[in-house]
């Protein structure tokens, strides 16, 4: 089993920057990819950002090089540095760890981006 719980968000101006946390509990040792989604109102909840445990990263085009995903394994930590934030990004950002074939996921945290 594995726990993830999500820190970090906050309301801030378009334009401004903030960064997410995620820490991991649990059988942390054998958890793979890590990775950022989110949810705005009404919508699906998307993919956003996974980075391997080898710290490879991928992103969705919507976020590229204004966001950055890294992990601290020793630290159990995965953070996730957004810049030059849109209104559009704001959303419920959930944090999500693949271990052993299972999918987990944090509680969630509110980004609001006010213009």
């Amino acid at each position: 089993q594995v726990q993830l719980v999500e820190s970090g968000g906050a309301l801030v101006l378009a334009g401004g920057s903030l960064t997410l946390s995620c820490t991991a509990s649990g059988s942390t040792a054998t958890i793979s990819t890590m990775a950022w989604y989110r949810q705005a109102p009404g919508n699906q909840r998307e993919w956003v950002a996974s980075i391997g445990r080898g710290g490879s990263t991928t992103y969705t085009d919507s976020v590229k090089g204004r966001f950055t995903i890294s992990r601290d394994n020793a630290k159990n930590t995965l953070h996730l540095q957004m810049n030059t934030l849109k209104p559009e990004d704001t959303a419920v950002y959930y944090c999500n760890a693949l271990r052993l074939g299972f999918t987990y996921w944090g509680q969630g945290t509110q980004v609001t981006v006010s213009s």
